[in-house]
């Protein structure tokens, strides 16, 4: 009578099949949960999102919208676009030399840079001039495709009417795109 020599390499081999197989039936037989199409939808929308602008005027409310849109546009590597709006009165003309409004403005843009630069997202800062800053924003948003516009919102204290400013009901009634509003709650409430 023979016996069967058993070779270690032999054994190796069955077992690693042995587990593979049983590792490939357990995943045929637990498919992932079913996602609706509606949650598909809006996770690939979402995830097309290239291109965030966000309005910024130094304040804490501000910083704090471009720490949402970098975020927010974390994962898909999105271009963060940092704009601050110098509103030049209707007393001087559009093209004013106002020295100490746009060195404050390079500044804030400067400093959203660094936030941005913290989430090893590409920024793009521009300095602009306008009668009123929504108008602007809206002009900015329709020439240039723009997918997302987050804002930074102050919260006053006073009624729920007075929360909203008047750039911001602008934005809200006339912008072509998707509009992300940040209000941080007062101190106080906290």
């Amino acid at each position: 009578m023979i016996t069967p020599h058993i070779h270690p390499l032999g054994v190796s081999i069955a077992t690693v099949f042995t587990v593979a197989m049983s590792s490939l039936l357990w995943w045929m037989l637990h498919p992932p949960k079913a996602v609706s199409f509606v949650a598909a939808k809006v996770r690939v929308a979402v995830d097309q999102i290239k291109v965030i602008l966000v309005p910024t005027i130094g304040t804490e409310y501000s910083e704090r919208g471009i720490e949402l849109a970098c975020r927010l546009g974390q994962e898909q590597h999105a271009t963060i676009q940092l704009v601050n709006i110098v509103e030049v009165p209707l007393s001087l003309p559009l093209g004013a030399i106002l020295p100490e409004q746009e060195e404050a403005a390079l500044n804030v843009l400067q400093q959203g840079k660094g936030i941005v630069e913290t989430h090893n997202l590409t920024s793009v800062t521009r300095l602009e001039r306008a009668r009123h800053a929504a108008e602007k924003l809206v002009e900015i948003v329709q020439k240039e495709n723009i997918e997302l516009i987050v804002l930074g919102l102050f919260p006053k204290l006073g009624g729920v009417e007075n929360v909203i400013g008047r750039t911001t009901e602008t934005l809200l009634r006339r912008l072509p795109c998707e509009i992300i509003i940040d209000a941080k709650p007062p101190e106080d409430s906290i």
